[in-house]
């Protein structure tokens, strides 16, 4: 039984043989593109990104685990094989790391230490007036596996947080808001707008000038979802009219980002290498092996993706 690996390079293959070598011994792991693999001997596949068609080739495959939370690397290819079922990277380290995420940069944010950041390469010595957690408003877009935690933890932080997803629902201790209907609701008094909602056609471009306008001047953005939710050029004239005061960005449409990229140099912008809830090497390896197992034994998708839902 045979377990491709495209994920972290192809360096990183002998750290995944020994990792499920603990979990799974008799799975045999392969590289993507092991020239010595025979199609019909592969059964599972843990990837990002893979070649475009390249998954259909692989008659007897039985189940694709993405090493990310996001699928839309996989739906991307018009041949991914609907028989298929996919699951996504389920690791509870991936919450954990997320929330990490969220507090470390809404703190950055709310105590401004982007204007530090300025300040220091000019050599400027100079204190930024700010107020308490409990004076601040955060609005988390997305409260699903990652991004229900995560507004929680700002919740617990001291943050007055509000939350907005497809449909609403009650949350103690957080105002929520829920589709079309009460998304301005949602955004009007948000000062740190934090995306953390998941890649669908609804979602695409959420984050554009007209989003950007509803929220009050000086607010920040952070996106650790997906890079399809941000118009970048609206969210840079936005930075630049003064609009909005600030955003870290952790997911680009095209990664790496390209080095002509304007987010690189952009004074108002920190960029983050699609860091955000990526659980390390043997969270991801302990997740594949209870997925393995689990569907070997019962059938059932861990963290199974489902196409109506689009997530």
């Amino acid at each position: 039984m045979i377990l491709l690996v495209k994920t972290g390079g192809e360096a990183s293959l002998p750290e995944w043989r020994s990792l499920f070598a603990e979990l799974l011994p008799d799975l045999d792991v392969r590289w993507w593109d092991d020239p010595g693999v025979k199609p019909e001997e592969v059964a599972y596949a843990f990837l990002w990104a893979p070649d475009p068609g390249r998954l259909a080739t692989f008659h007897n495959l039985r189940l694709i685990i993405s090493s990310g939370a996001g699928i839309d690397h996989l739906t991307a290819d018009p041949h991914l094989p609907a028989h298929v079922p996919v699951a996504k990277m389920g690791a509870p380290e991936a919450a954990a790391r997320m929330r990490e995420f969220a507090l470390a940069t809404v703190f950055f944010h709310h105590r401004q230490f982007h204007a530090y950041v300025a300040n220091q390469r000019r050599k400027v010595w100079e204190e930024v007036e700010t107020t308490e957690a409990a004076n601040r408003t955060v609005g988390v877009m997305g409260l699903g596996s990652l991004g229900l935690p995560s507004a929680e933890a700002l919740r617990d932080a001291g943050f007055r947080v509000k939350g907005w997803g497809r449909t609403r629902r009650d949350i103690p201790g957080i105002q929520t808001f829920g589709g079309e209907a009460g998304f301005d609701a949602f955004l009007q008094g948000t000062e740190i707008l934090v995306c953390l909602l998941a890649a669908t056609p609804e979602t695409a471009g959420i984050v554009n000038a007209r989003t950007l306008a509803k929220l009050p001047r000086g607010a920040s953005v952070i996106n650790g979802a997906r890079g399809s939710h941000v118009v970048i050029e609206d969210l840079i004239a936005a930075l630049d009219s003064g609009h909005i005061e600030a955003a870290t960005l952790d997911v680009f449409e095209t990664e790496p980002l390209p080095q002509d990229s304007p987010v690189w140099t952009h004074p108002k912008i920190l960029v983050t290498p699609h860091i955000a809830s990526f659980p390390n090497r043997a969270a991801r390896a302990r997740f594949v092996a209870d997925a393995i197992r689990t569907f070997e034994a019962s059938g059932t998708v861990l963290n199974r993706y489902d196409p109506a839902r689009g997530y």
